[in-house]
């Protein structure tokens, strides 16, 4: 599957501005994960976070498209699992190679974070 470069810097800079930890990402790319597991981890995120607060990190890497939620008989469940995209933002993360983030790059998460989607 080819992969525009946009959207994988836009998920990159997404992924990096996350409170998810690398290792919280590389969990999801191996097998769904519970939005309540990253409160019970602390491994996973950067600092301590209440379900809702996670629940909303988890839609806005929806909404990148890094995550998508797992799907079961009775409808869409609590559970994450990343996309083909964010598997792609996940190995260019852990090669170290990204350029630092700036201001500029912090502030066009933050509003674009705040639209509706």
């Amino acid at each position: 599957m080819e992969l525009n470069r946009e959207a994988i810097e836009r998920g990159a800079r997404a992924a990096r501005l996350s409170t998810l930890t690398l290792l919280g990402l590389k969990a999801m790319a191996n097998e769904s994960i519970a939005a309540s597991t990253f409160t019970e981890h602390s491994s996973f995120t950067q600092k301590n976070l209440s379900e809702s607060a996670v629940e909303d990190e988890l839609m806005w890497l929806f909404r990148v498209g890094l995550v998508r939620r797992e799907v079961d008989g009775q409808g869409i469940t609590e559970r994450f699992r990343l996309t083909p995209l964010g598997i792609r933002v996940v190995q260019e993360l852990e090669t170290g190679q990204l350029q630092p983030l700036g201001l500029a790059d912090q502030l066009s998460n933050w509003f674009t974070r705040l639209l509706p989607s």
